[in-house]
């Protein structure tokens, strides 16, 4: 939009005069006009539900190409004063994420009587389809008006925490037990009396008991009913957890205050009998406003520089993941600094083989693309202008970074200058593993706990 905004009087507007604009449709666009309208059909927010109805994608509601032909004859054509009288509007086709609509109305007929103006309106998306079509009548103003723009608020949609529709969908499972590695720490011990309270896990809790309570009674904490494995030190600790998840006497682990580093030398530890055919990988699930769904980043604080066949276990484990959390068929965008494949750079060529892995069924239950710059994978205005036609492109629901440091700072980037809600889990052993760190909040560590019990559940039904 202009920063003056000048309109066309009744007497200056001729027939066949014309005014547009051009808008291309973003993921807060929809989120921002279900705000304001109240309209969540699931059509323009679920891309699970889009998906199975056919629908490709979510798709704009049909109103919002309709206030953008408003934005025309408020701002350009007849502009300032205008009095909007009446409309009518023909849906042709559906706009989609990342389609860019020019908006266009043209002068048709002029009346005197009340300064009536009627004007033909047109939205055409970038491949020269009418999406959207019909008349509008106006009075035009008559008077000349020059002003400056209004200057609009910034508007920054927030999601909100996914923690309390997450917990509502994962209590009626009920608690899974859980043994907690070594919580000689006010937060991690904190955080597992929060999950059990939350009815995530019923915590069993691996460390010197004389340190737990001295460090419950210090922190005002209340560890009554509530089992202690007796172990002397953080080593034994990992050990003894470990084992106890190997036996099945746990259905999953949690990091306390000890290393992770000590903790996973203990689960790989053949003796403990938490092996299986896959490596370990963690994945970050995260929830960002300016992304429509849940996603998925991977692999960020276990596998350091992931060869091609650990990177296809760090994809095998989050699309295992995916499933757990309700998407049947994910998307997964492999992601590299470029969408080509490039001799000289090795993150894109174990993209590429990584692909052609899925097309022979190495790699199941996913829908696989890439190289994928981060960009093209969450940005289909971005896919689009770089001609890439892809099924994951713009709509990733699985982000897999080529080494940790890169995965590391990109999640790290989306928490904390993203306002992303995060939930860390380990996969690839018998059990699922809570990762958090010591700057994670109370939110991260029970939506970890809450990943972790989907996983057990799911767990039950198919054996890792």
């Amino acid at each position: 939009m202009t920063n003056t905004l000048r309109n066309r009087t009744f007497d200056e507007i001729a027939v066949g005069d014309s005014a547009s604009i051009e808008r291309t449709l973003k993921p807060e666009d929809i989120q921002l006009f279900a705000v304001m309208s109240g309209d969540v059909n699931p059509a323009h927010l679920d891309a699970a539900y889009a998906d199975a109805a056919g629908r490709q994608g979510v798709i704009a509601h049909g109103m919002w190409g309709g206030a953008l032909i408003s934005a025309v004859l408020g701002t350009r054509l007849p502009g300032p004063g205008t009095v909007y009288l009446s409309q009518t509007l023909a849906f042709r086709a559906p706009v989609r994420i990342g389609d860019t609509l020019t908006i266009r109305v043209e002068v048709t007929a002029k009346s005197e009587a009340g300064r009536r103006v009627t004007l033909a309106c047109t939205g055409v998306n970038q491949r020269g389809e009418t999406v959207i079509d019909g008349e509008a009548g106006v009075a035009a103003p008559a008077e000349r008006i020059e002003r400056a723009a209004a200057t609009l608020p910034e508007v920054r949609l927030s999601a909100g925490s996914g923690l309390p529709r997450l917990l509502e969908h994962v209590r009626p499972l009920g608690a899974i037990r859980v043994a907690v590695v070594h919580p000689c720490d006010v937060l991690s011990l904190g955080g597992a009396l929060d999950a059990r309270a939350a009815g995530l896990i019923d915590p069993v809790l691996v460390a010197p008991r004389a340190r737990l309570e001295a460090l419950a009674a210090e922190a005002g904490l209340d560890l009554a009913g509530l089992p202690i494995e007796d172990v002397p030190h953080s080593h034994a600790a990992a050990q003894h957890a470990a084992g106890m998840a190997g036996k099945g006497q746990v259905e999953a682990l949690m990091k306390g205050s000890l290393h992770t580093d000590e903790l996973m030398g203990a689960v790989l530890d053949a003796a403990a009998g938490l092996r299986t055919k896959r490596r370990l990988s963690h994945c970050f699930l995260m929830q960002t406003p300016a992304y429509p769904r849940p996603f998925i980043i991977t692999d960020a604080a276990v596998n350091i520089a992931p060869t091609l066949a650990e990177k296809a276990d760090i994809v095998r484990n989050a699309i295992e993941l995916a499933h757990a959390i309700g998407v049947q068929r994910p998307r997964v965008a492999i992601l590299a600094a470029v969408e080509t494949v490039n001799p000289n750079m090795p993150a894109t060529l174990d993209a590429a083989a990584l692909c052609k892995m899925a097309d022979r069924g190495q790699i199941a239950g996913a829908v696989l693309d890439g190289p994928l710059a981060f960009d093209n994978a969450v940005s289909a205005a971005a896919a689009r202008v770089k001609g890439i036609d892809s099924p994951v492109a713009g709509q990733a629901d699985v982000l897999v970074v080529p080494d940790l440091e890169s995965g590391n700072m990109l999640a790290k980037q989306l928490e904390y200058m993203g306002d992303a809600a995060t939930a860390g889990i380990v996969l690839g052993a018998k059990v699922p593993i809570v990762l958090t760190s010591r700057a994670d909040s109370r939110e991260t560590r029970i939506a970890s706990c809450a990943v972790a019990v989907l996983l057990a559940h799911h767990y039950r039904a198919t054996p890792p």
